[in-house]
């Protein structure tokens, strides 16, 4: 009998651990899933640097748009990722599509609008590799996506739920990414926020500056830039801690991080503030060079949200950060530029010696 019941036991752990495998391999690695909900475009770069739209010979296509950026970064770095957001139902869109699948992020929270074209965006690279846009969205599908639509299952799955603010713009994407963010929150995922700021988007400075700040105080992560700063402070010093922690950094934030390009980064929290600086190359092209550090730095939360209290830790995760925004900017485009981990150890380990 006792022999009986050994062999029930083993039977039944061997079920109990098949599904689990199985469960895990449904579900992917939830554990450690970065969702990014938004905006995925056509970039056209001009294939040199330093002229007008006008006078650029030629432009080389690239997919972008900030949050499916993040999202194709963090999967180049090996981890688990997924985008939500809407495109349109042509060839742009279906292509899109593709590279988020061919790049292992989870592209079924994406959806198709067979009345609105995905959007494009055109972007000059001036001799210092700064950037400067024209796009075309009247509207794109972008901005179309409903509430209706969303993935809620997916959402609910993030431990990082991570966003921008251009999905802010128009309705019905603006009520649909209020709507997502509270299926996040409801489910405990981190909410991460970069406003990625893109005036000529909006109706005017008022508009962006209200909008952007209407969910400020909702993140848990934020990253912004010094320009950014300015703007969202009305001209205050964008070098200041003091502007910084008394306007920008609210009660509930875990981690606040200020994107220097090139310099490398300041980082804020509650126990403690401090620099990290850059890693140095020769930029080509900055497009998705922000991109590119957030990835860096939601791939290292994603497996250890104790380096939001660990400042060591912290520091190595900024460090990581900032490498992958580096390598981004030796190439032209956003995402055809996200680094794999290889690339940005081999940078880490080239820089140090």
């Amino acid at each position: 009998m006792s022999l009986y019941r050994d062999k029930c036991l083993i039977f039944t752990l061997f079920l109990i651990t098949g599904n689990l495998k199985k469960l895990t391999i449904e579900t992917g690695r939830s554990e450690t899933l970065v969702v990014c909900f938004g905006e995925m475009l056509i970039d056209f770069v001009p294939t040199v640097g330093g002229v007008s739209l006008a006078e650029a010979p030629a432009f080389k296509k690239a997919p972008g748009g900030a949050p499916a950026n993040v999202a194709v970064g963090v999967s180049r770095l090996g981890g688990s990722s997924a985008f939500v957001g809407k495109v349109g139902d042509d060839e742009f869109g279906k292509m899109l599509a593709e590279i988020l699948k061919l790049n292992n992020v989870d592209n079924s929270g994406m959806r198709f609008d067979h009345k609105a074209r995905t959007a494009l965006a055109f972007v000059t690279l001036r001799a210092d590799g700064e950037r400067e846009f024209l796009f075309f969205r009247h509207p794109s599908a972008d901005m179309l996506l409903t509430e209706s639509e969303l993935d809620k299952n997916l959402i609910q799955k993030a431990k990082i739920f991570h966003y921008g603010s251009i999905s802010l713009i128009k309705e019905p994407c603006r009520s649909t990414h209020l709507a997502a963010m509270k299926i996040a929150k409801a489910a405990g995922s981190l909410l991460s926020y970069d406003p990625n700021l893109r005036l000529p988007l909006w109706p005017s400075e008022e508009a962006a500056r209200k909008e952007i700040m209407s969910i400020w105080d909702l993140a848990d992560v934020i990253k912004i830039s010094e320009d950014e700063i300015t703007f969202l402070t009305g001209g205050d010093d964008p070098y200041s801690d003091e502007v910084v922690l008394q306007k920008l950094f609210h009660p509930n934030l875990k981690l606040l991080v200020v994107s220097e390009g090139p310099n490398g980064c300041r980082y804020y929290t509650k126990e403690f503030k401090g620099r990290v600086g850059g890693v140095k190359v020769k930029a080509v092209d900055t497009t998705g060079a922000g991109d590119a550090f957030v990835s860096g730095l939601l791939n290292s939360l994603a497996s250890d949200l104790t380096l939001l209290t660990d400042e060591k830790k912290l520091r190595e995760a900024l460090l990581f950060a900032n490498a992958c925004g580096a390598i981004t900017v030796t190439e032209r485009g956003a995402i055809p530029a996200m680094p794999t981990m290889d690339a940005v150890q081999e940078l880490l380990k080239s820089s140090r010696s």
